[in-house]
């Protein structure tokens, strides 16, 4: 058996081989020994307890502006990518999980450097007004696209390879599933007026988290009531509004939606 000070040696040694091969998974593949990206992205955080050692956030992308208003606080980004080859995709309300092989993770995120996005810049004119932006983060990069469909270099061209449904099923680790979130928060504001009310029946909506325009309280997803734009809630006395925000990989609190 071996002893303490053999012990001792050991656990550093491994410690080496795991971030060693992290190292791997997420560099850049064509052999000029350039480190891959880092790991924080715009809206990046800490990897959340239940996620595989390791896991960081290495691209995103996300929708902002037009008439609407798309991308607003708390929203949730239309795709998001990790380092452990997990993605999240946001479509009609949905969430869906996919899993990347490694491989395939770095052809991936190897084609976005070579589309330019690892290079903060913005492709097309900034003065069109009320126009669809999409902003493409990675690493400390920030890409900003004005009027993708409108644009024919090789970012816009790249937005493509960011829709998890036209992946090929050979470069998938698993088949897609929906998004399990182990919290959801609760973005509780000013109610508009009309519509049925009901008793909060979790946490007081008042009392969390000044974040994204609202107060934010956390939830398991299986304790929060049903709720939509025509219901109000009652919570100490006050009415509010809710709309419900699922946590992503790495998000642990209401800060990290800020």
């Amino acid at each position: 058996m071996a002893g303490p000070h053999t012990r001792s040696h050991r656990t550093p040694a491994l410690a080496c081989a795991a971030l060693a091969a992290c190292a791997t998974l997420i560099a850049c593949g064509d052999g000029s020994g350039t480190a891959g990206p880092s790991p924080s992205s715009p809206g990046a955080s800490s990897p959340a307890k239940d996620s595989p050692a390791g896991e960081q956030l290495v691209l995103r992308r996300r929708q902002t502006g037009g008439f609407a208003g798309l991308g607003g606080p708390g929203s949730v980004p239309e795709f998001s990518l990790y380092s452990t080859g997990r993605a999240v995709a946001s479509s009609q309300g949905r969430l869906t999980e996919y899993r990347l092989k490694p491989d395939a993770l770095r052809r991936l995120l190897d084609e976005a450097r070579a589309a330019g996005l690892g290079r903060s810049h913005t492709v097309g004119s900034d003065r069109i007004a009320d126009a669809i932006i999409t902003v493409v983060g990675m690493g400390d990069a920030t890409t900003r696209i004005i009027q993708p469909e409108s644009q024919a270099g090789p970012e816009a061209r790249f937005l493509k390879r960011l829709d998890p449904a036209g992946w090929p099923a050979a470069d998938q680790a698993a088949k897609p599933r929906p998004y399990a979130p182990e919290k959801t928060a609760v973005l509780a504001g000013p109610t508009t007026g009309g519509g049925t009310v009901k008793t909060w029946p979790l946490k007081p909506l008042g009392k969390g988290a000044q974040v994204a325009g609202a107060i934010c309280t956390l939830a398991p997803p299986k304790k929060i009531p049903e709720t939509g734009p025509d219901i109000a809630w009652r919570s100490e006395g006050e009415t509010y509004s809710v709309r419900l925000r699922p946590l992503l990989p790495g998000e642990l609190s209401c800060q990290d939606l800020a």
